[in-house]
């Protein structure tokens, strides 16, 4: 009995130290989506549109790296796995990188500015948070084969994420006002961020370990290395990949426009930008609490089901909080369903992604765990940076001012469009996709198939 109490701490222990890799991430990730472009305009000086431009172009890069990551990790051979080496690795340049991504020098005049901003964003996204990004997005699928337990991890994982969006959202504007509401605040800030994703990176490494190896193996237990273009072809064989990697593209592309908007969206439209922490705090903690019960309806309704399920409440959330006229109710009420919603979304999205790596080893022979994750980065990472340059242009065409006193109609407009109406469409064709998604029915019978195929290579059948 002792023992089983210890292998039940152990398997809790992992996944909590598996879900900190993406706390890590979020920090980055969460402070790019939310703050970045109204620190640009509000704190920095630097031209919206312009900025825009360079994150849409600054994506196409980011994909091209995502692929040459994947490689890399699928070629890494350490003692500590494929993917976990990089985690140590790359810490301590993601956390100073995410302080100069904040720094920009507001005393240069706006070439210079721009040159800074190209830089400094690609050094982000194109560079160091491939690098730690998607050696950890690999990590669900090398850890375990078991359909359940790649949920539950999901489940940690979406958990502690939405605990980094939690500590970004709810902490940046206090702490850049306690340091001074000035742009060296900002840096300030990221510096105690930073510290911060080092020690969950840290966790996530010590804390996990690399279990599965491919059918198709060395005598050894390496994997044999994949041709990139063999590796390539088979990803495009398989349906569902495609299918995670479209809907990635656009939930990231809605998670940009999104989550960049809301600061607009509360200063403006609910005229209080301190109402971020309301909207995002409440949403955030409902998404962690629904979290701790929403393992037993995936094993019981699919993971398809509940993501499909997630998505009609966030599309509920959202049209109940267009329709608030700043009612603080009806602004809760919408935070609880969208954060119910986003509960299902997060517990299932990413072990979904680890789910078609076998049905890609099953369909082709090939196994990937690098390359799908890169290519599925890629993917949403394009629609990110469509996301960026979306919001950028949008707000333009509606007249946004940064420093005005007021706002114009039809600007108010644009942002009600960026925070509203295309996460709303986004979601629709969210469900439209998972109409064709069948691979939870079939899930057990290909893990059984690659199980008998693992046993007849052993014997040398």
């Amino acid at each position: 009995m002792e023992k089983e109490s210890k292998l039940t701490l152990s398997k809790v222990v992992e996944r909590f130290s598996y879900g900190c890799g993406d706390f890590g991430c979020n920090i980055i990730y969460t402070a790019m989506s939310a703050f970045l472009m109204f620190y640009y305009t509000d704190y920095a000086g630097v031209n919206i549109a312009a900025v825009g431009l360079i994150m849409l172009l600054s994506r196409f890069f980011d994909g091209i790296s995502d692929i040459i990551m994947g490689v890399i990790v699928d070629r890494t051979k350490s003692r500590f796995g494929k993917a976990r080496p990089w985690l140590l690795r790359m810490c301590v340049p993601f956390a100073l990188s995410g302080i100069l991504l904040f720094s920009v020098p507001t005393s240069w005049t706006a070439t210079p500015k721009l040159v800074y901003v190209f830089i400094t964003y690609n050094l982000v996204s194109t560079v160091i948070y491939t690098a730690i990004n998607v050696p950890y997005s690999a990590l669900n699928a090398l850890m375990t084969q078991d359909p359940y337990e790649r949920s539950v991890l999901s489940i940690f994982r979406n958990l502690l994420a939405t605990a980094g969006t939690l500590t970004i959202n709810t902490f940046t504007l206090p702490l850049v006002e306690k340091f001074g509401d000035n742009p060296t605040a900002w840096t300030k800030t990221f510096c105690v961020f930073g510290l911060l994703a080092v020690a969950a990176f840290l966790i996530n490494f010590f804390g996990t370990k690399e279990r599965v190896k491919p059918v198709a193996s060395t005598p050894d237990g390496e994997a044999k290395p994949v041709p990139f273009k063999e590796g390539l072809k088979a990803l495009f064989q398989n349906k569902y990949w495609i299918m995670m990697t479209g809907m990635l593209a656009l939930f990231f592309l809605m998670y940009s426009v999104n989550g960049g908007a809301t600061v607009y969206y509360a200063k403006d439209i609910l005229g209080d930008k301190n109402l971020v922490s309301t909207i995002n705090g409440i949403f955030n903690i409902v998404q962690i609490c629904g979290m701790f019960f929403i393992a037993k309806l995936v094993k019981n309704l699919g993971k398809r089901n509940v993501f499909s399920i997630g998505l009609i409440l966030d599309i509920v959330g959202m049209l109940i909080l267009n329709f608030s006229s700043g009612s603080m109710a009806l602004i809760v009420i919408s935070s609880i369903i969208r954060g119910i919603g986003n509960a299902c979304g997060g517990a299932t999205m990413w072990a979904m992604v680890s789910d078609t790596i076998d049905y890609g080893e099953w369909k082709t022979g090939y196994r990937t765990e690098g390359l799908v994750n890169s290519a599925c980065s890629f993917g949403y990472k394009i629609g990110n940076g469509v996301g960026v340059a979306l919001l950028g242009l949008i707000l333009e065409m509606g007249g946004y001012v940064g420093d005005a006193a007021a706002q114009t109609a039809s600007a108010l407009s644009s942002i009600r469009v960026c925070f509203v109406w295309i996460p709303i469409a986004v979601y629709v064709a969210g469900l439209a996709i998972m109409k064709f998604y069948h691979l939870d029915e079939e899930f057990n019978g290909i893990i059984a198939d690659l199980k008998a195929r693992n046993t007849a290579a052993q014997k040398g059948e």
